[in-house]
């Protein structure tokens, strides 16, 4: 994006010509928000949360967002009640960053049981309306997560997002299916998919060096 906006600059002549820089490398997320993590974080999020309600908020995202792979930002904490199929077990997503990302992504059973708690009854609205937001859903839960984290001695790489790769991972491990992986997480690009693949088969290696040894 910055290098076609100075193009443009060029193009329009608001500047001479296009600065030569080098970007950084791109090392992505590599971390994993898995058992371990999850664990580490409800114990540390239930010492620090002192607010009535808001452990359990902490607690609901984590599993809806290790569960399902979801994006945070654009898609978890858009969760509308009208889009929960409670016959099928499935969620729908109706607008992400791509258009792939309209999808069905299936219901774990403590998915179900959060979903069905924080619905109460109710059919249709934000699963998470906030007491105070202008766009009349949750935004973020950072602060808690950085506090949780903190408090659970884990590293500062560590974001909510790790849950997506993890959940990634699983899938795959399951199910052995990069197509399924791709399809449930709204992924349009193979090579964004493969980063699962990959780490599969480490594990796979890792664990057929332990029986070797």
């Amino acid at each position: 994006m910055p290098r076609r906006m100075l193009h443009k600059a060029e193009e329009w002549n608001l500047i001479g010509r296009v600065p030569k820089f080098k970007l950084l490398t791109e090392h992505g997320r590599n971390l994993r928000l898995d058992d371990d993590a999850e664990q580490r974080l409800l114990v540390a999020a239930s010492i620090c949360n002192r607010t009535p309600g808001m452990f359990e908020l902490f607690r609901d995202v984590i599993t809806l967002a290790r569960d399902t792979g979801m994006r945070n930002q654009r898609e978890l904490y858009h969760i509308r009640i009208e889009n929960l199929d409670w016959n099928n077990r499935v969620i729908f997503v109706p607008d992400s960053e791509t258009a792939d990302g309209r999808r069905m992504i299936p219901m774990s059973d403590r998915v179900c049981e959060v979903l069905r708690s924080r619905a109460a009854g109710r059919s249709e609205g934000w699963l998470f309306p906030p007491k105070r937001s202008k766009c009349g859903h949750l935004t973020n839960v950072g602060r808690q997560f950085r506090e949780a984290r903190a408090k659970a001695g884990l590293t500062d790489d560590l974001v909510l997002y790790c849950s997506r790769l993890d959940y990634g991972t699983r899938v795959l491990a399951n199910t052995g299916n990069l197509a399924a992986v791709m399809k449930t997480m709204g992924h349009k690009d193979v090579r964004a998919a493969m980063q699962y693949h990959l780490r599969r088969l480490c594990h796979i290696f890792r664990r057929v060096a332990l029986i070797s040894m």
